[in-house]
């Protein structure tokens, strides 16, 4: 089975690519630069509530990196 990448419209088979999947919607790209070129756009478009979750996100992804490299330098 084949999938459409949902920036550039190009097929790539099952397994390879970046889908990802969340209720009823499913996001396809076959490389990471059309993944990055999709949620760069949904950023600039994204409403305010959306980019205070966004943000609050970027804190805890940056909390947690914080958290691993203090562990391993011990």
């Amino acid at each position: 089975m084949k999938h459409k990448c949902l920036a550039c419209g190009r097929p790539f088979p099952q397994g390879q690519g970046i889908v990802i999947s969340r209720g009823g919607l499913e996001l396809r790209f076959h490389s990471s630069k059309c993944a990055a070129k999709f949620f760069r756009a949904f950023f600039e478009r994204a409403n305010s509530p959306c980019l205070e979750e966004m943000a609050r996100l970027a804190r805890d992804m940056e909390r947690s990196l914080e958290e691993r490299a203090a562990k391993k330098r011990i």
